[in-house]
């Protein structure tokens, strides 16, 4: 596949770092390669992940050992219908033997943050993650914090609870680079976990080994935004976009802001997969993680039970591949640089 050529250049730092990662996470996770791949494709690209299933599939655990696998510092909050905006960001703290305030810093100073169950938190908590998300910094009593670099949320929500909790508005939804669905394993992967937790049945996240650092991280981002797109491949980007405004079952489609991470994420996993320039596979790999959750459907839709994901199926299947194959990419990238 055209995934597995290597880069023109011999600098692969993106693919050894998600080699790495993928590699130590292996040792507990079994068939979440997938969940992997976006989360360091995200974290390359500054974006942030939201993850969807039922309970006991494992989404916290991914998020926990993708942390452990690097060198960030890892906060998961446990969002709750009493969790305020405070409890996250941190406050002003007074320290009665000192004679003045202090502030003490929340969970969200961290590079890893994990927002379990981030739809049973009220809206007005779950917008203290807004500025975190797209500014990259936090505003406590009217000063204004940076935040750790990397950065990325990491949300897990359950798709069929309907009781206490509070669907994630429009915009909170549009500042995820991803959503992407943690499935039941299957037979064969669940049998494989059953005896790694039969012969160890304390596996964990401290079970696994650093295995990138961030000076590397913060090197590896860098080279993965200077992939090649060729305008076939941003054509092909914006046709899906376009397509999505134009549904008869969307009301509103994805945003300029999906159009711009969806160019990013394709060049991380161009990237991670050893290339130094990008491929329509690419785009139609990351479509449905993109696009899906940014969707706002029709009623009639919505009566009828139809998921975002199989309008973007539906989407993906009309919208014609660039018949520009790698070779074609590859020889345009290589006049780029002559």
């Amino acid at each position: 596949m055209a995934e597995t050529e290597q880069m023109d250049q011999t600098d692969s730092d993106p693919e050894a770092i998600y080699t790495a990662i993928r590699t130590e996470a292996e040792k507990v996770l079994v068939g979440n390669d997938t969940a992997i791949e976006h989360l360091t494709i995200a974290l390359l690209t500054r974006g942030h992940l939201l993850l969807e299933g039922v309970p006991g599939v494992g989404k916290t655990t991914i998020a926990n050992l993708f942390a452990s696998s690097t060198d960030l510092d890892y906060q998961r909050i446990q969002m709750t219908p009493d969790v305020l905006p405070a409890d996250i960001t941190g406050t002003h703290i007074y320290r009665e033997n000192r004679g003045e305030f202090e502030l003490q810093r929340g969970p969200i100073f961290a590079n890893v943050v994990v927002a379990d169950e981030i739809n049973r938190a009220t809206p007005k908590t779950q917008s203290a993650l807004l500025e975190a998300m797209q500014e990259r910094q936090v505003t406590i009593e009217g000063e204004t914090l940076p935040l750790p670099d990397p950065f990325i949320v990491v949300a897990t929500q359950n798709p069929i609870e309907m009781e206490g909790v509070f669907e994630l508005p429009e915009a909170q939804r549009d500042r995820f680079q991803f959503k992407f669905p943690v499935d039941v394993p299957a037979r064969t992967d669940e049998k494989e976990l059953l005896e790694r937790f039969d012969e160890n049945p304390g596996l964990g996240p401290d079970d696994i080994t650093q295995a990138v650092t961030i000076p590397e991280i913060i090197d590896a981002r860098s080279k993965a935004m200077d992939v090649y797109t060729a305008e076939p491949v941003k054509q092909y980007i914006l046709d899906l976009v376009e397509a999505t405004r134009e549904h008869p079952q969307i009301i509103h489609g994805a945003s300029p802001r999906a159009s711009i991470t969806f160019l990013d994420g394709v060049k991380a996993r161009a990237a991670i997969y050893g290339r130094d320039y990008a491929i329509p596979g690419d785009v139609k790999e990351l479509a449905k993680s993109v696009l899906s959750h940014r969707l706002i459907l029709n009623t009639d839709a919505e009566l009828n039970d139809i998921r975002p994901e199989t309008i973007i199926e539906e989407v993906v299947n009309s919208v014609e591949l660039p018949d520009t194959d790698a070779a074609e990419i590859r020889e345009l990238r290589s006049e780029t640089k002559s």
